[in-house]
């Protein structure tokens, strides 16, 4: 270290590089006047040097080499002394630079190693642009990069005939030099042939003929791309450099070579660029010009959300928006111009192609891409924007315009797939019609109808197509078919399985239950659904959702609990429908994960309504768990069964609160309505349910409440009979007829369905129209604790056997044991069924009915009272 700070005349040549670097081009000229300096006051400063620094043995010392040497170093001092000072120009120092890359680059040819050539040829170019600026270009750049693209077609011409195989590293280093030495060498291609002509002449003639150029006050601001054009024609603009721009049809394609070859650098004024590109847009005179200034033109705008910033700017979203309109308008008249992926690149920058008329003229580009990057910026936007407040409503009129597009890409991508000769992809045409229906699928048929309506009036009337024809339009339902059956015949993997989950989320929209279920169970999309992506996922969550909600609409009230309970019993409702983040307790979510997060939520018009999704998961849960409740009770002899945990929670809690009062939520009311209904009060139950606000958001509320009104009844009938059947003899069903207010045939049907899957130790005497109870043996106290103690027994025996198999894996005793437990468990099961498994019942032995030992839980509180 202490050779770099007191020895700085004795410093490498790699430290003059770096040292280079560190001083910029303006400091040049301060440099060159300091170096004259110095010359011209040598002598004078030697002397006072050599005054000032006598010792007693008479050497010289200056500076900090006083103190640094000793005083027998003679022969480092007079080495010092003869040393002399050598001060170079930048140029001369980047010369240097140059020769040493060239050297690098001859020593990689000669073990053909052609990764360090890539590199370093990478090097020399970013090198030589220095020297280019300031004057002509280097002879021995000139040579270096025509003996290179010779010694790679050599290269190129001994691996086709060569039976011996490059290493990959190696043939991607020979791959990107092929690539970028063609392009690189056609703006040296006149003295390239002139080396190649007379190559001792050209290289005789080292005087460079210097060309001086004006600097320009070196800026802090981005660079900008200033392109020194000298055609007479056209307009020009003049730049931050102080040269001017030209802006002429025939530097169109050189301009935009400029720019693409600008993007992802540092330090690039994307927004300069833009206008530069939106000039060169007015003065493109050929369709084929216009095309490709768009299709730069676009990709530039979507660059501009790279960085700081998330989400597109509505300004800049909205000329996406219609540039993307124009290159379609463009590529619909003039049909021998097309944009497919597979496309080679126009390297001429001189003259454009010869189109002609008949055949098609391949332009690389994607526009499907365009479309679904202009589809994630309005989703992006839409996710930060406050749903509250009228900018979202005014942004979420966008995507009329959007989906015209969608729509306007998926027939252009059509009549390129019908052309076999352009080998475009089915891939394309799935994804641009997978967008559509993802537009399509959660919406309203009515909606739907308008926006499709909408959509074809701005499409050309010459225009039609193949999948989706203008005349079905009028049917949201068949469109969606349509739509999804392409899907299903022409795809695969995650689009195949995403469109049928949006075909059983829209026929679960329209109440189209029967169907939406058989297609969910078909799928079998629950078995694989935990491989897919995480937006795959989601999707699947709501169209979960959404058949439980459909089911309830249809009054199925243990389908809608048992479909809703995988989501709604989990407590994280809005991370797995992507609606919001959860914040947990004591839970470490890096910045990354949380960013990702919130990338994934969707915008606010297509949530479902978690308040309405609790309120219908608690009240199908109170339908189901409050009879439940009642059959159990503590009679040891029946298999106590949770159907909802988090409902039972909930009652619990609101069971432990000393005082209750009105109920102010959803949660409230159902638990209110869940104690009324365990006392028999039917009536109060149902106040309080339909007393719930939130019915008021769902379509047709008046016969919602309708259909609760009636499962409030039914259930309360199946509580009554369950908590009260020990105290009576015979019941006539003319009363409970009153007491409930149903039909005698319906009560009568109630009650055979209770008795016949054995929920109910009774008989209906149909002449008598009554209910004559069966009384069981009363067990005693000491009976029911041998009974609790024999099943905790029988439970601990089973874990220990499960363990012991574990650990010896004997498969002989295994199945043994197996067999012995599938007949324990097989009651077990038995009592499980009943009413489509969602009550208890089916086991062999007869049991007690009632809770005529009832004392303690929800029940027992409302019997008490």
């Amino acid at each position: 270290m202490s050779s770099r700070f007191f020895h700085g005349d004795s410093s490498s040549d790699s430290s003059s590089s770096d040292e280079e670097e560190l001083y910029p081009e303006e400091e040049e000229a301060k440099e060159a006047s300091s170096s004259e300096d110095e010359d011209e006051d040598g002598d004078s400063d030697d002397d006072d040097d050599s005054s000032s620094s006598d010792d007693d043995d008479g050497e010289k010392k200056s500076g900090a080499s006083k103190f640094l040497r000793e005083a027998d170093s003679e022969s480092e001092d007079s080495s010092d002394e003869d040393r002399a000072k050598v001060v170079k120009s930048a140029k001369d120092k980047r010369v240097e630079e140059i020769e040493g890359t060239v050297k690098a680059i001859e020593n990689g040819q000669k073990i053909n190693d052609w990764v360090s050539i890539s590199t370093e040829f990478d090097k020399l170019n970013r090198q030589v642009v220095k020297l280019v600026q300031s004057g002509n270009t280097p002879k021995i750049y000139v040579k270096t990069i025509a003996e290179l693209e010779d010694f790679m077609n050599e290269a190129i011409a001994k691996q086709k005939v060569s039976t011996k195989k490059m290493n990959a590293t190696n043939a991607r280093g020979l791959n990107a030099v092929k690539q970028r030495i063609k392009k690189n060498n056609k703006d040296y291609q006149k003295d390239i042939d002139a080396y190649r002509a007379d190559k001792d002449d050209f290289m005789e003639s080292d005087e460079e003929e210097e060309v001086v150029v004006p600097k320009a006050k070196a800026s802090k601001g981005p660079a900008v791309p200033t392109l020194e054009l000298r055609d007479d024609e056209g307009f020009s603009t003049v730049g931050k450099g102080g040269r001017t721009l030209q802006f002429t049809p025939e530097s169109i394609l050189k301009h935009l070579r400029t720019i693409m070859e600008s993007r992802g650098k540092k330090n690039t004024d994307r927004a300069e660029q833009i206008k530069i590109m939106e000039k060169l847009f007015e003065v493109a005179t050929t369709p084929y010009q216009q095309v490709r200034v768009l299709l730069t033109l676009i990709s530039t705008r979507f660059d501009l959300t790279t960085g700081v910033q998330t989400f597109m700017s509505q300004e800049q979203w909205k000329a996406a928006e219609q540039e993307i309109g124009t290159l379609l308008k463009v590529l619909e008249s003039n049909r021998n111009l097309v944009v497919v992926e597979n496309a080679e690149e126009w390297e001429d920058d001189e003259k454009a192609p010869a189109i002609v008329d008949g055949q098609k003229f391949k332009i690389p580009g994607s526009v499907v891409s365009y479309v679904e990057r202009l589809d994630d910026e309005l989703t992006r936007s839409l996710q930060h924007i406050d749903p509250h407040t009228a900018e979202y409503i005014d942004r979420l009129s966008d995507e009329g315009a959007l989906y015209n597009n969608i729509v306007r890409t998926q027939l252009y991508t059509e009549n390129l797939r019908q052309d076999e000769s352009l080998e475009v992809p089915q891939d394309s045409v799935n994804r641009i019609v997978m967008r559509r229906l993802e537009h399509v699928y959660f919406k309203p048929s009515a909606v739907v109808k308008i926006l499709e309506e909408n959509c074809w009036k701005a499409i050309p009337a010459g225009l039609d197509s193949v999948i989706t024809p203008r005349d079905q339009v009028a049917d949201a339902t068949a469109l969606v078919n349509v739509l999804c059956n392409y899907l299903f015949t022409n795809s695969e993997g995650i689009i195949r399985a995403r469109a049928m989950l949006c075909q059983i989320y829209f026929l679960a929209l329209h109440d189209n239950y029967y169907k939406a279920r058989d297609m969910m169970l078909m799928s079998h999309l629950q078995e694989t659904i935990n491989a897919f992506d995480v937006h795959s996922q989601i999707l699947f969550n709501r169209t979960l959702v959404q058949v439980g909600l459909c089911a309830f609409r249809a009054g199925l009230v243990y389908e809608a609990q048992t479909t809703l309970q995988e989501i709604c019993g989990s407590g994280r409702q809005k991370e797995l429908l992507a609606q919001g983040v959860m914040i947990q307790r004591y839970n470490q979510v890096s910045p990354e994960q949380e960013r990702l997060e919130r990338q994934r939520q969707l915008p606010f018009h297509m949530h479902i309504n978690l308040e309405l999704l609790e309120c219908v998961y608690l009240t199908c849960s109170m339908l189901l768990e409050i009879p439940l409740l009642a059959q159990t009770g503590s009679s040891p002899d029946i298999k106590k069964r949770v159907i909802s945990k988090t409902y039972r929670r909930m009652l619990e809690y609101h069971e432990r609160q000393i005082f209750t009062g009105p109920p102010e939520n959803t949660r409230d009311h159902v638990m209110q309505a869940s104690k009324a209904l365990a006392a028999g009060e039917w009536k109060k139950a149902t106040e309080f349910i339909h007393s719930i606000k939130i019915w008021e958001l769902m379509a047709q509320s008046d016969s919602i409440k309708a259909m609760l009104s009636e499962q409030i009844q039914e259930e309360g009938l199946r509580t009554y009979l369950f908590t009260y059947a020990p105290y009576y003899d015979t019941l006539a069903v003319a009363t409970l007829s009153s007491m409930f207010e149903l039909s005698d045939r319906k009560v009568a049907a109630i009650v055979s369905k209770m008795i016949s899957h054995e929920e109910l130790a009774a008989a209906l005497d149909q002449v008598n129209a009554s209910i004559i109870f069966r009384k069981g043996v009363e067990l005693s106290r000491l009976q029911s604790l041998a009974l609790t103690l024999s099943d905790k027994a029988s439970g601990l025996i089973e874990s220990n056997e499960r363990t012991l198999e574990t650990r010896t894996q004997g498969m002989a005793n295994a199945f043994e044991r197996q067999g012995g437990r599938g007949g324990r468990g097989g009651n077990r099961g038995g009592q499980r069924g009943g009413r489509g498994g969602g009550r208890g019942g089916g086991s062999g032995a007869p049991r007690q009915a009632g809770g005529t030992q009832f004392t303690g839980g929800a029940l027992g509180a409302a019997v008490r009272a």
